[in-house]
């Protein structure tokens, strides 16, 4: 009896063992692949970084020059995006939570934002360009601004919705017995102990729709000049980072990589911001 008890936990424990080793091993190469991207973007991007690349516009080819106006226009598109974005995500985020546990329209909503949440951001640009570019005969940065919103909403709207459902019923039920409506316990209670997780949630849509291309490349694409008409085709990083990589010029190619750099340090201090600067317990 023994015997074929320990014939069948040295069967476990090999099977257990083999599953660490391969586990480790799929994390070791991931790992790999990542430093080798990082590595290879930090060696080509430290060399492009001068005060030319954030002091001067897009040069000719083999002139001195910065991506000064892809950079303005990316603050711009997403800035607006997010404050577009950021209220309707939440308030839906709110809907969702309070109003909708047993409601039709909030379950075809929960599903229409989990589709758009997987949706291919090439897709929404082409829904975009069918909306705004085509119907008005040219491209604009408003036209790029509704892309890269109608991308960070769904985001905004899932992480409050989730983070909502964390707060505990004590909580809201002591809230009620004092007698409080329940949109003031929805937006001073229920709401004010999850900002936190609210606004990291916005942090990472920020992080996500600043470095999209393919959406913008069918709306804002791209402007060589410094423009702050955000009713003309604007200069943005994620285009301006594409074109240049695919020119034939040296210097060009050398932007690129500055751009990328710029853009790599941008989403990761806002993924290090929404992890550690607005941590807080969750609600027990």
């Amino acid at each position: 009896m023994d015997a074929v008890v320990n014939a069948v936990y040295r069967r476990r424990l090999l099977g257990h063992r083999v599953g660490i080793a391969l586990s480790v091993l799929a994390m070791a190469i991931g790992l790999g692949f990542l430093l080798w991207i990082l590595t290879t973007l930090l060696i080509n991007g430290f060399g492009a970084l001068s005060h030319t690349l954030f002091m001067m516009d897009t040069p000719a080819p083999g002139s001195p020059g910065g991506v000064r106006n892809a950079i303005v226009g990316s603050l711009m598109m997403v800035g607006l995006s997010t404050a577009i974005s950021t209220p309707v995500g939440i308030l839906a985020g709110i809907y969702l939570a309070e109003y909708g546990q047993n409601n039709k329209f909030a379950a075809v909503t929960r599903f229409v934002t989990d589709i758009m949440l997987s949706a291919p951001s090439i897709v929404i640009g082409l829904f975009v360009y069918a909306l705004c570019v085509a119907r008005f005969q040219h491209f604009s940065g408003y036209a790029g601004t509704v892309a890269l919103s109608l991308i960070a909403i769904p985001v905004v709207v899932r992480t409050t919705d989730n983070m909502l459902h964390l707060v505990p019923n004590s909580l809201l039920e002591a809230a009620f017995a004092l007698g409080a409506p329940r949109w003031k316990v929805s937006m001073t209670v229920r709401l004010r102990a999850v900002k936190a997780g609210v606004v990291t949630g916005v942090l990472l849509a920020v992080a996500r729709i600043a470095g999209e291309t393919a959406p913008l490349l069918f709306t804002a694409l791209n402007n060589q000049f410094f423009s702050l008409d955000m009713k003309q085709p604007m200069a943005n990083l994620p285009v301006a980072i594409y074109l240049f990589a695919m020119s034939s010029y040296e210097d060009w190619r050398s932007l690129a990589w500055g751009a990328a750099l710029l853009v790599t340090f941008s989403v990761l201090l806002l993924n290090i911001l929404s992890r550690t600067a607005f941590r807080q317990k969750t609600p027990q």
